[in-house]
């Protein structure tokens, strides 16, 4: 099975966010190229939120180009298997902590967003990583920095999409 299967069967049995599950699919359907970057239109990204549950607060990073506070995510590989596995090594590589694991049920939440040019937007498929207990972040080549932040702190320094994955994971979790 190809990254871009697996993005059609997990979005297929995604049932909330109706029109916007709609339009990752017609994106999907339209652009064989829709899981790559090199696809200008706008394609398919794969982030995970960081969570310490047991400590009540998330993982944020100061993305270097957008200068945000966001989740950890980004692009697609080739080697990816699947938008889980993407989203794990994203969070993964991003946060610098081993032992990360996605929380059961598979995205969380879906998010589209407009990007700076040449692409036009990223169709973020989003999910929740669990921090082991003791995690320790590190700030990887793709930040100006990490940190943690408590669940009640995270809309003072991110924008609404974030606050929108944070609630969604905290219902789930």
């Amino acid at each position: 099975m190809s990254l871009h299967d697996d993005a059609v069967l997990v979005l297929k049995g995604y049932e909330d966010q109706a029109d916007l599950r709609q339009a990752y699919l017609d994106h999907l359907a339209a652009r064989p190229d829709a899981m790559w970057k090199a696809c200008e239109e706008g394609h398919l990204t794969a982030s995970a939120l960081v969570v310490d549950p047991e400590r009540g607060r998330v993982l944020l990073t100061l993305h270097k180009k957008l200068r945000m506070w966001l989740q950890m995510g980004g692009h697609c590989e080739p080697a990816d298997t699947s938008l889980a596995a993407a989203a794990l090594r994203e969070a993964t590589e991003e946060s610098g902590i081993p032992g990360l694991t996605l929380l059961p049920g598979g995205p969380v939440r879906l998010d589209r967003h407009p990007i700076p040019p040449p692409c036009h937007c990223h169709f973020d498929v989003q999910y929740a990583a669990l921090a082991p207990s003791g995690a320790v972040e590190t700030i990887s080549d793709e930040s100006l920095d990490v940190r943690w932040f408590a669940y009640d702190e995270v809309a003072d320094v991110a924008d609404e999409s974030v606050v929108r994955l944070l609630d969604a994971t905290r219902a789930r979790l």
